[in-house]
């Protein structure tokens, strides 16, 4: 069990309930707040708050919903609906495990099948829940989001799962305790409220709960404060409280590993989204793991794995931000500070995640982003020396490829626990999923034996396209990546419809990828008025910039964006787009950018402090008022990402980086789309919301706003609703941009 891999992507949060004053400040501390006319708009489910939106709404859908609309949401709708996709599956004891929609069930079934049945083209699913049947049976607009198995004992069968469930898309859930041999909600079972939070098996009869609901305490990010042990029949309320931080970190959790004779129960105090602290049960009481808060650890079996943000001095020995330590487990806790080097980045190369086989352990990588796997060894390991590790011969360049166990505990199968995963795919590249075993080579090296298990579809014609890599240079001379995908004919006279798609935060990777919906709605993209060699006659680029903030070289290139260097994020993807216009791909007006969340926030400063490049800005469910984003939804709990607006001094640089206090009287500013949705509790859509109203009181032409009613942080709970929000901003883009004179 990983107990403190990095997950940057960023994590729920309850709307923040405090008056959002920040804990032990004199006033004197905290900066003064400029003047927000439109803070009414907070009021997220207010009669008035929500009539706005309506009328908002329908000014957009008049605008976009045209003839052309409907087909291209028609056309990805066609692909989000497709039956021939890969069907993901996680292995379980005999059974592979998958989520599936499609447009007879709009919300989702969960199933499982057999390996034999998998391997056909038509497997025989086995479904375990309708989530359609069930919303309609409970009056409530469930969305699906995963189940959690109890360790079966002595060999028996998984039965019972704790499903997690939204009520409206939202990233609170409702945990119910499911038996997959009945196929039922187990009666009197567990059943924990809908809140923001996490369960995890201690044993049968046992739950091990971090939750704000029935009254247990929230940080000032309203996450959970406590672990309780929770046992059958008991009241949440009534739980036994096993760990508690303070209110100003950022939530608390607890989680059992079942691991057969390495059974172990960790608690985690996130002091912010980058330091951490964690802590084993050991015979009732908590042993901290003696780290640096800013070093990642994970455990599995007899190993423990570190992974620092920063460089780390220990015993006279530097180790360097992003690389990849091992230590045993038990020796390091008594004292040992003996490790050995599994990985050490370069200049060139970062990791980016890691999964252990039953004797091996994979290491996925990016070099200069395109994908590189290693196989490491760890029997191989003596002292000061590092575990033999081999190259697994299955990443093209410009791809992503992705390597993970299959099971580690499997005992039936080929690979005896051996057998891996490989995910792998590009810009014009569909998804392959293959199935491999590793094996130890008569010379020492690690052999590999895979084959293709599926394969989605093709949605549009990839072969008229070609995947390019560019480098561009950024305001203080770092080379930014970026990937460009155009028609093999590409005309360079500055004419094509470009997208600019980016994210540049949490140390979250943009990698290659294959998109039905890019292909078909921006690639292939014509209109009915297509003649001749018009420019969007032409189809368009689809280009995405690899910024600073982002993880693709690693959490040096995160760091070197944060708080008050985070202007550098904003120079490199400007960078990116003069790149296009000196290269002759396009021009200022055949130009738009697209982001979603920290990507909003990232386009919502193109449109504010780079205007003049851009024709167009498609921003969805985003970050743009970064005085008062603390006190809205979970934004408490990026501070550590942005700065605390409430500290005068941070306020200087966060007001650079604000786009709300950004707009200017008599600016050019290009055509605006602002997306987002009422349910999103994780961002929310008050910060869309003002910012387009303020622009729109300005006079500002052409902003136009859009709110899904449900769906969450994603803005679509289903795949229709997906279809909309896609077709929506791609729509706006081909609009602004193609028909631009």
């Amino acid at each position: 069990m990983t107990t403190t891999e990095a997950d940057h992507t960023p994590l729920p949060g309850d709307d923040d309930a405090t008056d959002g004053k920040p804990r032990g400040r004199h006033a004197a501390d905290i900066a003064p707040m400029p003047t927000d006319e439109n803070i009414w708009l907070e009021d997220i489910h207010g009669d008035q708050q929500l009539a706005w939106v309506r009328e908002q709404n329908a000014r957009a859908e008049e605008l976009l919903e045209d003839s052309d609309y409907a087909a291209v949401e028609a056309g990805i709708l066609e692909v989000l609906d497709s039956t021939d996709r890969v069907a993901m599956v996680n292995k379980r004891g005999n059974f592979y495990y998958n989520f599936w929609k499609d447009q007879e069930h709009p919300k989702g079934l969960w199933r499982r099948t057999t390996w034999e049945s998998y391997l056909t083209d038509t497997p025989e699913w086995d479904v375990l829940l309708d989530v359609d049947a069930l919303a309609d049976a409970e009056g409530v607009e469930w969305v699906f989001h995963g189940a959690g198995f109890l360790r079966p004992s002595d060999g028996a069968a998984y039965r019972l799962a704790m499903v997690s469930l939204s009520p409206d898309g939202g990233d609170a859930d409702r945990h119910r305790e499911f038996d997959v041999e009945t196929r039922t909600f187990v009666e009197g079972g567990f059943d924990l409220p809908t809140a923001k939070g996490n369960v995890s098996w201690l044993d049968a009869d046992t739950l091990l709960v971090s939750s704000t609901a029935n009254g247990l305490p929230a940080t000032s990010s309203s996450y959970a404060r406590t672990g309780v042990k929770l046992r059958r029949g008991q009241a949440l309320a009534d739980a036994e409280r096993l760990f508690e931080i303070p209110e100003d970190h950022m939530l608390a959790m607890v989680a059992h590993d079942s691991t057969p004779g390495y059974e172990r129960t960790f608690a985690v105090d996130y002091i912010d989204f980058y330091n951490r602290n964690t802590w084993l049960l050991r015979e009732g009481s908590w042993v901290n793991i003696d780290v640096p808060t800013d070093v990642n650890i994970s455990a599995h079996r007899d190993w423990l794995l570190f992974r620092p943000q920063k460089d780390w001095q220990v015993d006279g020995h530097t180790y360097p931000s992003g690389s990849l330590l091992a230590a045993d487990f038990e020796g390091y806790l008594a004292g040992s500070r003996q490790f050995v080097v599994l990985f050490s980045p370069d200049e060139h190369t970062s990791l980016q995640s890691w999964s252990w086989t039953k004797d091996y352990l994979l290491l996925n990588l990016l070099r200069d982003v395109s994908s590189e796997i290693r196989v490491l060894d760890p029997s191989t390991s003596g002292a000061n020396s590092g575990w033999r590790s081999t190259v697994l011969d299955a990443c093209p360049p410009l791809h992503d490829v992705n390597a993970y166990a299959v099971d580690d505990e499997d005992t039936d199968q080929t690979g005896a626990g051996n057998d891996f995963w490989l995910m792998a795919t590009g810009f014009t590249t569909p998804t392959t999923l293959t199935r491999g075993t590793l094996t130890p080579g008569p010379d020492g090296e690690i052999m590999s034996q895979h084959a293709e298990v599926k394969r989605s579809p093709s949605f549009f014609n990839e072969a008229g396209y070609e995947v390019q890599q560019h480098f561009a240079v950024s305001a203080d001379g770092t080379r930014i990546p970026y990937f460009q995908v155009a028609s093999k004919d590409l005309v360079l006279d500055g004419q094509n419809p470009t997208q600019l798609s980016g994210y540049g935060g949490f140390e979250i990777s943009r990698t290659p990828a294959y998109s039905g919906t890019i292909g078909r709605a921006w690639l292939e993209r014509r209109t009915s008025s297509d003649v001749g060699d018009a420019p969007h006659a032409r189809g368009g680029v689809y280009v995405v910039a690899n910024i600073r903030g982002g993880g693709e070289y690693g959490p040096a290139w995160h760091r070197a964006a944060l708080q008050e260097n985070r202007h550098r994020a904003y120079e490199d993807f400007a960078a990116v787009a003069r790149d296009l216009m000196s290269r002759g791909v396009t021009s200022r007006r055949r130009l738009g950018c697209v982001g979603g969340s920290n990507g909003g926030l990232l386009v919502g400063n193109m449109l504010t402090q780079y205007p003049e490049l851009f024709g167009a800005v498609s921003c969805g469910v985003p970050l743009l008022d970064m005085r008062r984003y603390t006190k809205l939804s979970a934004g408490y709990s990026w501070i550590a990402e942005y700065g605390d607006p409430e500290v005068p001094e941070q306020w200087e640089f966060i007001r650079t980086f604000s786009p709300y206090h950004l707009l200017r009287d008599g600016v050019d500013y290009p055509e605006t789309f602002i997306w987002t949705a009422t349910s999103d509790d994780r961002v929310g859509p008050v910060q869309a919301r003002k910012m387009a109203a303020r622009m729109q009181a300005m006079g500002i032409p052409n902003v136009w706003f859009h709110e899904a009613l449900e769906g969450g942080h994603a803005g679509a709970s289903d795949n229709r609703q997906a279809a909309a929000l896609q077709a929506r901003s791609n729509h706006f883009l081909w609009r602004s941009l193609a028909g631009a004179k």
